[in-house]
């Protein structure tokens, strides 16, 4: 029987929003297996959350580059949060997504390519651990380009421009007036920032993804006739992707249509057909898992404190 402390309750708790009790009770279900307590919670019915969130823990920089009709979103780990204020830092983040621009999204490739400052962007990458004194590494890199139209961006959170917590490309194809098209490119990469979509349209979901939303529906009415469970789980699967996916999403700055019906609006102003055809999203750390220090034990420790 795994030890179930009251930080795993709490943390269940911020991630599907059920009660204490509940949370104690799935985590015991499941031996402490956090992941399949929220699945649990949410066959039961008392958890809504769409997506397991993992603790956000990873420091650094998510950095934005464009030029043309070609944009490179690139993200660099550190150590801690003061390293993202550091100039020469926010420097290699820059130097990291430039090369990017012109190299792909492939890391290895991206490591191997010569750097501005001489040698490669590895070289630069362990310049600057010797320099900062912090461990620091390119995560991700991904590069969007259009035939013709634009690659609109979004930053949050930004120190400075291009850089920030979370950065944003998305594609838009169309032969009209570019500066319109820009305009309208920064206002839905906004939306995909605050809405973090799956993917572009139903299509592109993960089938793994679309297979465990199927297999949640399904527990959650079991004991109904298998028509009945087919029935709920395809019209659960076609709302799933209304929330998921950016092109069927409530646009945020108008709820009052979707984001496919927000494009297809602004075409009389860029004065030809529009297609959104890729985004990008990257949101500093998501994904990776860090554990959490006593900062006070940490200071002490470096001053050479006893507790």
């Amino acid at each position: 029987m795994a030890n179930i402390t009251a930080q795993m309750v709490k943390e269940l708790r911020e991630m599907t929003g059920a009660g204490m009790m509940d949370c104690k009770s799935a985590l015991n279900e499941t031996n402490g297996d956090i992941e399949a307590a929220v699945d649990l919670l949410r066959k039961k019915g008392l958890s809504k959350a769409a997506k397991k969130a993992g603790r956000v823990a990873a420091e650094g920089l998510v950095g934005i580059f464009t030029e043309g009709t070609k944009a490179a979103v690139v993200e660099v780990n550190s150590e801690t949060d003061f390293v993202a204020r550091n100039d020469h830092f926010q420097g290699l983040v820059k130097l990291i997504a430039h090369v990017a621009l012109k190299t792909g999204d492939n890391v290895d490739a991206i490591l191997a390519a010569p750097a501005t400052s001489g040698g490669t962007v590895a070289d630069a990458i362990a310049s600057s651990i010797a320099t900062i004194g912090e461990n620091q590494s390119l995560r991700r890199a991904s590069v969007l380009s259009v035939t013709d139209g634009v690659v609109g961006s979004y930053v949050h959170n930004a120190i400075d421009p291009g850089l920030g917590k979370i950065g944003v490309l998305v594609a838009l194809e169309s032969t009209g007036d570019k500066a319109e098209l820009a305009a309208l490119g920064r206002m839905v990469a906004m939306h995909v920032a605050a809405a973090s979509p799956l993917a572009l349209d139903a299509a592109g979901l993960d089938p793994a993804v679309v297979a465990r939303e199927k297999a949640i529906l399904a527990e959650k009415n079991a004991g109904k006739p298998e028509n009945v469970i087919a029935k709920i789980v395809e019209s659960g699967i076609k709302t799933y992707a209304k929330e998921v996916c950016l092109l069927d999403q409530l646009y945020i700055h108008d709820g009052g249509k979707t984001v496919a019906q927000a494009v297809k609006e602004a075409e009389g102003k860029v004065g030809a057909p529009i297609k959104l055809t890729a985004f990008t999203r990257f949101a500093l750390g998501e994904g990776i898992e860090k554990a959490e220090n006593d900062f006070a034990a940490e200071v002490a420790a470096q001053a050479g404190i006893k507790a």
